[in-house]
């Protein structure tokens, strides 16, 4: 059965195979498009529009920025596969971060979840009513952190006691809350990127005294 929904160009499969969701990876595996999400037999595969990676790049360019003017080391794996078979549940965020569990994954050239920490932080852009809820995944996949971003309205979500709970600043960095992160995607909007790094990197230089 597939439901098409508004907003994105998004497909809801259901009653899908792990090894039909493995084959998809494997042919898409060169592409930067669509992603997609499997939980237990629902397959959901979403091809992000101009405006989603537009914000996903302010979001991640910022994570970046802060975290490098800081000193702070991390790893970028952008839209990388996270999955466990056992589990029949994987997802591609648009954006991801080791952080904490950095010199867990560090060199390695895949990242086993029965093994290795999931990132410390994922980025999720453009969350529609329609979509599949990966919440629940993301909790059973033990992800600490999720930044969620709707037309710009940004919620942190931490993982507490097996769910995500609202917060307003950031854990994985900090320094970060919500109306910071806003503020900045809202002006990635209108600066152009010399004068927006800029305005990001004095914005951390100013209150470095107090994170």
């Amino acid at each position: 059965m597939a439901t098409a929904v508004s907003s994105e160009p998004i497909l809801i499969l259901r009653d899908i195979s792990w090894r039909t969701y493995e084959g998809l990876l494997a042919d898409l595996q060169d592409r930067r498009v669509p992603r997609l999400t499997f939980d237990r037999g629902v397959l959901e595969i979403m091809s992000p529009t101009r405006e989603h990676e537009q914000t996903n790049t302010a979001i991640a360019l910022l994570v970046s920025t802060v975290a490098e003017e800081l000193e702070i080391d991390f790893l970028s794996l952008g839209s990388t596969t996270y999955k466990r078979r056992d589990l029949m549940r994987g997802f591609e965020p648009d954006s991801s971060f080791y952080i904490q569990n950095l010199d867990a994954v560090l060199g390695k050239s895949t990242i086993d979840l029965k093994a290795d920490p999931p990132s410390d932080l994922i980025v999720e852009v453009e969350v529609t009513c329609d979509s599949l809820d990966k919440l629940p995944l993301y909790a059973a996949l033990g992800v600490p952190e999720v930044w969620r971003c709707d037309r710009g309205s940004l919620t942190i979500l931490r993982l507490v006691g097996g769910a995500y709970g609202e917060f307003e600043s950031s854990a994985v960095l900090p320094p970060l809350t919500i109306q910071v992160v806003s503020d900045f995607i809202a002006q990635s909007r209108s600066l152009k990127s010399t004068a927006w790094l800029k305005k990001l990197r004095h914005w951390v230089a100013q209150n470095r005294m107090n994170m």
